[in-house]
């Protein structure tokens, strides 16, 4: 057996290799596991203005890692998880949390704008970090980094959009008949189209999607000049792939990739989607590097 083993590899494969090639090495394991799957403990940062925003933060080098997750979802999926073990792995520094309203935070989800979400965003930037930081953002979250970029250009080094649904919403409810439109007006509520609950639907009020127009960012050159990785699956069925193609033609960066997943989902959640996402997070950390 050959094994191609770099310094920048996770340390749970170089525990693999030990219990493949030493059986002896089950005592090294034995010390080292507490360090492998160490997790950061919650926290809340507390804003006297604001609800309290829940988090976990790895500290350690820069650039950091952020991950902001997507529509109603929170810090615990698989995305960020893997990316928090990676990066405890190199001793840099991660954070992953909750928007307000969502999973451990404070605040209700039904008084929560896309305006509110970025403001935690920020908040979690200027409160919780030093340095140059890595914005990972899956869906929703991919839409609010690229706010975060253009509000804290000297404090976001590089972005990696995952199923970015920039104005995502929005361009959706557009796109209803007229009538439909005038209708959820009347009503005060959108049910919004998903697989990802059992209702079927997410239940969004008609001031929701009025309010995240004022964030819209496809009409208009994007002002971001920092690496821009935009990964995307091709049978996604809830966020188009074309977004990300739109994305990175409207940022005026012209260090920007794109790349698709023939078959990834919108949750890109398969065990490659995940290495891929490992694996161009790792090649940023290293071009930050090497530029500073």
């Amino acid at each position: 057996h050959y094994v191609c083993f770099t310094p920048s590899a996770p340390l749970w494969i170089w525990v693999l290799m030990q219990m493949h090639f030493c059986p002896s090495a089950l005592t090294v394991i034995k010390n080292l596991s507490p360090l492998c799957r160490l997790k950061s403990s919650v926290s809340f940062l507390t804003r006297p203005d604001r609800p309290n925003l829940a988090y976990h933060r790895l500290k350690g080098r820069n650039p950091g890692v952020i991950f902001l997750p997507g529509f109603n979802s929170n810090m615990n999926g698989q995305k960020a998880t893997a990316l928090e073990d990676f990066c405890n792995s190199l001793g840099h520094a991660f954070i992953r949390f909750d928007y307000t309203g969502c999973g451990s935070s404070h605040g209700k989800l039904e008084e929560c704008t896309i305006g509110k979400w970025r403001k935690d965003v920020l908040s979690i930037l200027d409160e919780l970090t030093d340095g140059p930081q890595i914005l990972v953002g899956s869906s929703l979250g991919g839409w609010l980094m690229l706010h975060a970029a253009i509000a804290r250009p000297d404090k976001v080094a590089a972005l990696v959009g995952v199923a970015v649904a920039a104005d995502h919403l929005v361009t959706t409810f557009k796109k209803l008949p007229i009538e439909a439109q005038n209708e959820i007006e009347e009503k005060g509520e959108w049910k919004f189209p998903t697989k990802h609950n059992e209702e079927g639907y997410y239940s969004l009020k008609y001031d929701f999607i009025r309010e995240a127009e004022n964030h819209c960012v496809l009409n208009s050159p994007i002002p971001i000049t920092c690496p821009i990785r935009l990964i995307h699956g091709m049978e996604d069925g809830d966020v188009p792939w074309q977004i990300s193609m739109q994305v990175a033609d409207r940022v005026l960066s012209k260090d920007v990739d794109v790349i698709l997943r023939k078959i990834g989902q919108h949750r890109m959640s398969e065990k490659e989607d995940t290495k891929l996402l490992v694996n161009t997070v790792d090649d940023l950390i290293d071009k930050l590097a090497t530029l500073a």
